[in-house]
């Protein structure tokens, strides 16, 4: 790494006092730029990801562009699964469709398990030129938590309700349990590659666990969420937690050994502090906001950080990804602001 290199978003992730907020976007890694659009004409999102030096272009571009202090690595959650025997295919419009959905015990029993140096191997690859040639930022990897990863594999697809999911974990708990172990004996191999290959910030995305109450996460969610977490500390690099629609599970994701609890736009984080959560956060302007003119943007941003810098341990990010409608100059323009605004505070 060179001496410029940007350390400010890992600062944060510590709970240490930084100069400014720092500030990545969920999503930021394509989406609305043009660059981006001109490749995806191209190529599908797992051509591209198979081509490391393409795939790192896409990663760095949006640093490059926005000035943020991280990047995110550019891959989908379902990258891991087609080497345990998952037949998924990401549907342009769609999203992940799986040909094989999980019926049964019989069908968790089937499921091998991951290599990542021969079954990922351009994961690492384009990891490995981020950090050690291109990127002056830390570069975040990235996982799916076990229960969105099954709630794909169980439905066959995306979905609104998740009953075909939650109606598995409840008549078949031998079954659910044992794709729970295998899904985080996965993740934990997986990430803990990736932090070898120079990942120096870990998130987890468990996008659709919302969907269950408190009692049910705890039971069905938690243990193995905490044996993930548990052994992707050994690491020592910050361990982030994120899902939309789940403000009522931030206590639980804060009691699981991470170091950032990352919130959506549904949970003011005055109130996530007033609620107990002592740990950096990170979030949390409605990306929907994006496509408001920009005093409406400067004002919902202001209102945020000035929660968020009540104390130290705060990054900037949205309460979920960027949209393709979102103009790129917007980011840049926010990102700047960001800086400038929390430089101004911190400074006094």
């Amino acid at each position: 790494m060179t001496n410029s290199f940007n350390d400010t978003f890992l600062k944060a992730a510590r709970g240490e006092r930084t100069d400014h907020v720092p500030v990545w976007y969920m999503r930021q890694a394509g989406r609305s730029q043009p660059e981006y659009r001109a490749i995806k004409e191209k190529y599908s999102l797992f051509e591209i990801t198979h081509q490391p030096e393409l795939c790192a272009y896409v990663t760095r571009l949006p640093v490059e562009q926005y000035n943020n202090d991280a990047a995110i690595l550019y891959k989908d959650i379902m990258s891991p699964l087609p080497a345990i025997g998952v037949d998924v295919e990401i549907k342009s419009g769609i999203g992940p469709v799986i040909s094989n959905p999980i019926r049964s015990k019989a069908d968790v029993e089937k499921l091998g398990e991951i290599n990542p140096e021969e079954d990922v191997p351009y994961v690492l690859d384009t990891i490995k030129l981020l950090t050690q040639e291109q990127l002056t930022v830390p570069l975040i990897g990235f996982a799916g938590a076990p229960f969105t990863l099954a709630s794909y594999m169980i439905e066959g697809g995306p979905s609104k309700n998740y009953n075909k999911t939650k109606s598995f974990m409840y008549a078949e708990p031998e079954a659910w349990f044992a794709l729970m172990d295998k899904l985080g004996e996965m993740t934990i191999t997986y990430v803990k590659s990736q932090v070898k290959a120079g990942a120096k910030a870990i998130q987890i995305f468990d996008s659709w666990v919302g969907a269950l109450n408190v009692e049910d996460y705890r039971h069905f969610i938690k243990p193995v969420m905490n044996r993930i977490f548990s052994a992707l500390k050994e690491e020592n690099v910050p361990l982030i937690m994120f899902g939309v629609g789940a403000s009522h599970l931030a206590l639980e994701w804060h009691d699981l050994p991470l170091d950032v609890v990352g919130l959506d736009w549904r949970l003011p984080i005055q109130e996530a502090r007033a609620k107990g959560i002592t740990k950096t956060v990170q979030g949390n302007l409605d990306p929907a906001i994006l496509l408001a003119p920009w005093e409406v943007i400067e004002e919902k941003a202001k209102a945020i950080l000035d929660q968020g810098m009540a104390q130290p341990g705060y990054i900037f990010n949205l309460g979920h990804g960027v949209f393709p409608e979102v103009n790129p100059d917007t980011l840049k323009k926010l990102t700047a602001f960001i800086h400038e605004y929390s430089a101004s505070k911190l400074s006094k």
